[in-house]
């Protein structure tokens, strides 16, 4: 389904294809499009009521209560999501509308509110709605339940558009934080003559590995080291690159006449280490810091 929705992004004839193809995906007619604007007088009429009522409900909740800083805010919010509502009876369904609705689910994104919240007032709004809907056409119960049905499809096709948005740019948000985590520099701590301490904390990608081997030699150099210790208690896996390139870096410790011990492996990074052929033998390693400083003084002292 992404592939059908996101297919409208390359050039004006395709886009017109891929938004066709995405109506179609859903099975949106343009009868479906002419029932539900007949809910238009319905929902205008009682919009407020159930949008008044949903907030009575989800404010009784805590959590979904944070997510409002003051009275000022819901009512900013309720008044939004009436008009959202107006559209969803009686908008064309074009690409300019699929557009907004796409910058809608990046705005909530932003804003922190879940899919939780938001579909839970989609649904509340359907189905006091379709109640209503059903109540005022007892005499033509067939055509209600059309009309309910239409709206339905409508609707899932308007969440879809933007949940795969409010998706795509938790996506985004998720890369820009783990690249802002990979580009910090990682300390090395001088904690006596002779010995360094580098706590390693967050994503450790062979760019951030590569940067850690020059700070690490460089710390050797300058604090004219004879042991260092590594510590990865805080990286929660690597993969088989990276592995191997802390092996590299520790040899090149080596070389440059400091014993280096490496603290804090995960069941993850250890099965890393397997997998590139390295055994407990050819490098000093500690289950944790403590352990590994005590190692680092046998060191020292032999």
């Amino acid at each position: 389904m992404a592939k059908v929705i996101s297919s409208s992004h390359s050039n004006a004839a395709s886009e017109t294809q891929g938004y066709a193809d995405t109506l179609s995906w859903f099975d949106i007619t343009p009868s479906d499009r002419a029932r539900v604007r007949e809910l238009a007088p319905v929902a205008d009429r009682v919009g407020d009521e159930i949008i008044n009522d949903f907030y009575s409900h989800i404010l009784s909740f805590e959590e979904a209560a944070k997510q409002f800083a003051d009275d000022k805010q819901i009512s900013r919010v309720k008044q939004g999501q009436k008009r959202y509502f107006q559209e969803l009876v009686s908008a064309d369904l074009d690409e300019a509308y699929a557009e907004d609705r796409r910058r809608i689910g990046s705005i909530h994104e932003r804003a922190g509110i879940t899919p939780t919240l938001y579909i839970g007032s989609y649904a509340f709004y359907l189905q006091r709605l379709g109640h209503l809907v059903l109540d005022a056409m007892e005499d033509d119960p067939a055509k209600a339940f059309g009309l309910v049905l239409s709206l339905m499809k409508i609707a899932h096709f308007d969440m879809a558009l933007a949940l795969e948005t409010y998706v795509g740019a938790r996506e985004k948000t998720i890369e820009t934080q783990q690249r802002q985590m990979s580009e910090l520099p990682t300390p090395v701590l001088k904690l006596r003559d002779g010995l360094l301490l580098i706590p390693v904390v967050g994503t450790l990608d062979s760019y951030r590995a590569r940067s850690l081997t020059v700070q690490m030699l460089e710390g050797i150099r300058d604090y004219r080291a004879r042991a260092v210790v590594l510590d990865i208690t805080g990286v929660d896996s690597v993969d088989s690159a990276v592995a191997n390139h802390l092996i590299q870096t520790m040899t090149a410790a080596r070389l440059m006449g400091a014993k280096s011990i490496l603290t804090g492996i995960s069941a993850d990074v250890a099965q890393a280490l397997v997998k590139i052929g390295v055994d407990g033998e050819s490098m000093n390693t500690a289950g944790d810091l403590q352990q590994g400083m005590e190692l680092a003084d046998k060191l020292l002292s032999a």
